[in-house]
């Protein structure tokens, strides 16, 4: 059935401005990564969060701290270590003696940007202390709920090489990730335009705003209003279906999984200019919403990846026709 053009919302054109000035100030810093890239702020533009596993050195901070730079955001940084504690992330209240009162003294979730940095070195305690920012953004200090930030927008990264001293992220933090992204190595005609970039200084140092927070939250706004078919939403819930029936999975993907995936596919049109979600665009952001979300049994474990099941699946479920769609350029 064709949808009635008057219930597809316009694309405005300051919108499509807005955020390709935002890709092409943070390519100036992450070079040759555009698809993690465009997913990364897919992801702001969702409202959702990052996870990055990848080894050290290939721009994961740098990423972070391009995208803050470029909307004029506040920035953190959490470096996680053994011996951090919940406060050290929350913040805590001291007591003035001279006022005679306990004084909130903010941590550094209390940002528009937090990198949380070697997520997986801190304990399980710490770590927790992240859900009630992540997913109610707010936190909770001393009975006290007090409201984040927004735009709040975190990206954490582990090493998954490193295993000695690492504490995996339990299901209930993972599912808080929208995405999980790689950035893998460059290529070496793109190393060598890193290596040429840097002989005088790094490109961060030049980044400037060229969107501001409040144009970030008329984004995510904008990225609610893009047009999503029942035809589309039904396929999507048939994704999320189809893992939970898989014999090799022993934690398929939750309904806050097929919600992540509709939010980002919105968001990606968005970024692609697009006023309406394709098949295409489910595709192609369903492995980085769904497959971090996948626990596999542990014999599937040794012979199969995750990502290798989102790809059967993918070509499994009937993709639904919607006549006249347009897929992002």
């Amino acid at each position: 059935m064709t949808l009635p053009e008057r219930t597809l919302p316009r694309m405005p054109t300051s919108d499509a401005v807005s955020l390709q000035k935002l890709l092409t100030n943070i390519r100036r810093v992450i070079v040759g990564k555009d698809s993690v890239i465009e997913l990364a702020v897919a992801a702001l533009l969702a409202r959702g969060h990052v996870l990055i596993e990848d080894r050290p050195g290939l721009g994961k901070t740098m990423l972070a701290r391009a995208i803050a730079q470029s909307i004029g955001a506040t920035f953190h940084r959490v470096q996680c270590t053994p011996d951090l504690l919940p406060s050290d992330v929350t913040g805590v209240s001291i007591y003035r003696p001279g006022r005679e009162e306990f004084e909130f003294v903010p941590g550094p979730v209390f940002t528009q940007v937090l990198l949380v940095d070697e997520i997986n070195r801190t304990t399980p305690r710490t770590q927790s202390a992240l859900l009630e920012a992540m997913e109610e953004r707010q936190v909770t200090v001393d009975g006290d709920a007090r409201p984040l930030p927004d735009p709040f927008f975190v990206i954490a990264t582990q090493n998954p090489v490193e295993l000695t001293g690492t504490f995996p992220l339990p299901e209930a933090q993972i599912d808080r990730f929208l995405v999980q992204l790689e950035l893998g190595y460059p290529k070496v005609d793109e190393e060598v335009r890193i290596l040429a970039g840097q002989i005088d200084e790094h490109p961060i140092e030049e980044i400037e705003p060229v969107i501001s927070a409040e144009e970030v939250l008329s984004l995510q706004a904008a990225a609610r209003r893009i047009h999503i078919a029942p035809e589309l939403l039904r396929y999507i819930a048939e994704i999320s279906a189809a893992t939970r029936r898989r014999p090799d999975v022993q934690l398929g993907v939750s309904p806050r999984g097929s919600l992540a995936m509709m939010r980002a596919a919105q968001a990606y049109a968005l970024l692609h200019s697009v006023d309406h979600v394709t098949p295409d665009i489910v595709k192609k952001i369903a492995p980085a919403v769904i497959s971090h979300r996948l626990v596999l049994h542990a014999q599937r474990r040794v012979g199969g990846t995750s990502d290798t099941i989102v790809s059967e699946v993918l070509a499994d479920v009937p993709v639904p026709t919607l006549p006249g769609a347009v897929a992002p350029r």
